[in-house]
């Protein structure tokens, strides 16, 4: 398989160089930083296994180290017209969407909209009566709500889904176990919305991604940046795209570019000058709740004390994590957000593959970013891998 590549060495851009030398800080080894020839060897043969492995068309890297700015870009954003991927590419970065709406919820929250504790029947009054009087919307942001994954294929608007909430009976109490739930963080959505008086995407829209400072950010890719929207490939090389659906807004929607969504990160590693009150809220959701195996959860972001080992960042990104039921242990009092603290997402949506991890300690940031599924653990593991063959 051949890549195409780009790599500009300026304030700017740089080649995976510079990710090489963040990795080394995230890892606490000083590592000497290599010759651009020395290291794209040393990146590739990392890299080629998990190319090969999983035919990947393209990938996006960023990086942030204390506000300063690297990318680097390989392979094709489409296999039938051979672009290469650049830094206007979209990406579907699925689940990381949900980091989203966590914060439109903070933001509501800091802002003396919406308690925590609050059942989510008290903000839904069509709700009232249901299982939802004992569901808190701490819980919905925690995935600790019991609800499944995804709705039903047979719900297809907003009446039908409401309808299936309220006759939702819980297979386990509220509170007590974690299950990864699209339908938990559309409803954390909804709630949001209601509280702050506006659709859920006109508030993305409108104001999260202005305040924060997101140009290339979108929940519809508008028709003038459509060039620029990555074909995305499952697992069999067919050409997809997200399908749209109900709370596809709230849960997994966001299409943006590697440098939009490294601007992300900077917001919230704080080496941005925004809103103080969208500041708080972007803290607010590295608060952690409950923990589950190794994994702090916060709201719709997992943290793990830093530094952190590999085999941790595996098992906290693995698929026990999204498919099964686990057990938690709340925090009592909550973990307030720690500065030497790893936090990550992934993302996934049948076509694309998304990761994202910052430290706000480092003030560091990553996003590797590509436009085929492959597994998480191939994710974290690449990052890893470029590391230890600079040992």
């Amino acid at each position: 398989m051949r890549f195409h590549r780009s790599a500009a060495f300026g304030p700017l851009t740089l080649s995976l160089l510079s990710l090489l030398s963040l990795l080394s800080l995230l890892s606490g080894e000083a590592i000497a930083a290599p010759t651009a020839e020395a290291f794209s060897r040393i990146a590739e043969s990392a890299l080629r296994p998990v190319v090969q492995q999983f035919d990947l068309p393209g990938m996006a890297v960023a990086v942030t180290v204390d506000g300063q700015r690297y990318f680097y870009n390989e392979g094709v954003a489409s296999r039938d017209t051979r672009r290469p991927i650049d830094a206007h590419t979209l990406f579907e970065v699925g689940s990381v969407s949900k980091t989203y709406t966590a914060t439109l919820a903070a933001y509501a929250h800091v802002t003396g909209r919406l308690s925590w504790g609050a059942a989510a029947s008290h903000y839904l009054p069509a709700l009232r009566g249901s299982a939802f009087d004992h569901v808190s919307v701490l819980d919905l942001a925690t995935h600790a709500s019991g609800l499944q994954l995804q709705a039903p294929e047979a719900i297809k608007d907003n009446r039908q889904l409401m309808a299936y909430y309220r006759n939702w009976q819980p297979r386990y109490r509220a509170g007590t176990r974690r299950t990864y739930s699209n339908l938990g963080t559309g409803m954390l959505g909804m709630i949001a919305a209601e509280r702050l008086g506006a659709p859920f995407e006109t508030l993305l829209v409108e104001r999260l991604f202005p305040a924060l400072g997101l140009q290339h950010t979108y929940l519809r890719v508008p028709q003038q940046q459509m060039s620029h929207y990555a074909q995305g490939y499952t697992r069999d090389d067919q050409p997809v795209r997200v399908t749209p659906g109900v709370l596809d807004n709230e849960a997994y929607g966001i299409k943006t570019t590697s440098s939009d969504l490294l601007h992300y990160l900077e917001a919230n590693l704080h080496t941005l000058p925004i809103d103080p009150q969208w500041q708080q809220a972007l803290t607010a959701t590295r608060t952690g709740y409950l923990k589950a195996n190794d994994t702090v959860k916060a709201l719709m972001w997992e943290t793990y004390p830093y530094p952190v080992t590999l085999a941790t960042l595996v098992q906290g990104n693995s698929n026990t994590m999204i498919e099964e039921n686990l057990a938690i242990s709340r925090l009592t009092p909550a973990q307030q957000p720690k500065p030497a603290t790893w936090v990550n997402k992934t993302g996934s949506t049948t076509g694309f593959a998304a990761y994202v991890a910052f430290v706000p300690e480092k003030k560091l940031g990553i996003v590797v970013l590509a436009n085929k599924w492959y597994p998480n653990e191939a994710r974290v593991r690449v990052a890893y891998d470029i590391v230890n063959r600079m040992q």
